[in-house]
């Protein structure tokens, strides 16, 4: 792959910080999919040409993936290129358990501090009540902000918008969100339309994710949508980014093609795609990280009681 300055994909303000990003932000679990020598190609190939928002966890693919991304972005100065985050998954929701585990994720990822380190998988009831605890989550996240080690702090999910709601009820300096946007999102408990305004009212930086709804969007072939106009979709929402799961050259080009092309569905464009599916979205029945436990990792289900699994999401 080449890159021209033509075709270099924008940046996008993320909510008040000041920074802008990249429009898409190369998803860090996908990296453990390929061999590894292809995988930090993809990473190097993805900077080259414009996505330099890197996106990770702790336990993605039992710390692979953070290892990977480490190794890469040690080569040739690609470190300085981005724009890094990984995310939180102490899943008691400890002060000290969150700072542990920040202390390996910078380790694995070869780097003196994050640019953006988030709360993962705000799935269950409890755990607003967890994180903002005496000695808990918000604890670490503001002192890890304050000792230089993360320059801005946020929280993802993706089961339920009353959680986030409470998340952000709480007068709590959050720079980020992360949720499920997508074309399935917008007709069941729809982070996109309870959650992003709440979001803008606070300088909230939100980061979409599962615009293809983790693959499930092609699982029924009576939803007509393809994977780039589920992307320009996704893109059209006020976003300041779109992560997006990234394991092959192809995939990459085809999402790189989608940036480089895109222009704002119109609201009409908009309504048209959200009813063409609607029958088939109503009910969650193809966003199964909002009805079921089956991709929370195995961090939260340690914690919740919840059988392992093979690997995070």
């Amino acid at each position: 792959m080449t890159t021209s300055d033509g075709g270099r994909i924008s940046t996008r303000p993320l909510g008040a910080t000041g920074v802008n990003v990249s429009m898409l932000c190369l998803g860090g679990y996908h990296i453990s999919v390929p061999p590894e020598d292809e995988a930090f190609r993809l990473i190097h190939a993805a900077i080259d040409n414009g996505i330099t928002f890197m996106d990770n966890a702790w336990e993605y693919a039992d710390n692979e993936s953070e290892r990977r991304m480490g190794i890469a972005l040690a080569q040739d100065g690609y470190r300085d290129k981005v724009f890094l985050m990984s995310k939180n998954c102490a899943h008691d929701r400890t002060y000290a358990n969150s700072m542990v585990k920040l202390e390996e994720s910078l380790r694995r990822l070869q780097t003196d501090h994050l640019d953006l380190w988030q709360i993962h998988e705000v799935t269950f009831p409890d755990d607003p009540d967890r994180i903002f605890a005496p000695g808990g989550a918000a604890e670490a996240m503001l002192k890890a902000k304050e000792e230089g080690k993360v320059r801005f702090i946020g929280f993802t999910g993706h089961k339920s918008p009353a959680i986030f709601r409470r998340m952000l009820a709480q007068g709590f300096p959050w720079d980020t969100v992360q949720m499920p946007v997508s074309v399935l999102d917008a007709s069941f408990n729809s982070f996109a339309r309870e959650i992003i305004p709440i979001a803008q009212e606070q300088g909230i930086g939100v980061i979409g994710m599962k615009s293809l709804a983790a693959g499930h969007l092609f699982d029924d072939p009576g939803i007509d949508v393809t994977a780039e106009e589920a992307i320009r979709y996704a893109l059209s929402q006020p976003i300041a980014s779109l992560c997006c799961g990234i394991d092959s050259f192809e995939v990459l080009e085809q999402d790189l093609r989608v940036a480089r092309d895109f222009t704002p569905m119109t609201d009409e464009e908009q309504w048209a795609v959200v009813d063409k599916v609607f029958h088939h979205a109503w009910a969650g029945q193809h966003e199964p990280f909002k009805t079921s436990f089956q991709f929370e990792g195995n961090e939260a289900r340690k914690e919740h009681g919840i059988p392992l699994r093979g690997a995070a999401d």
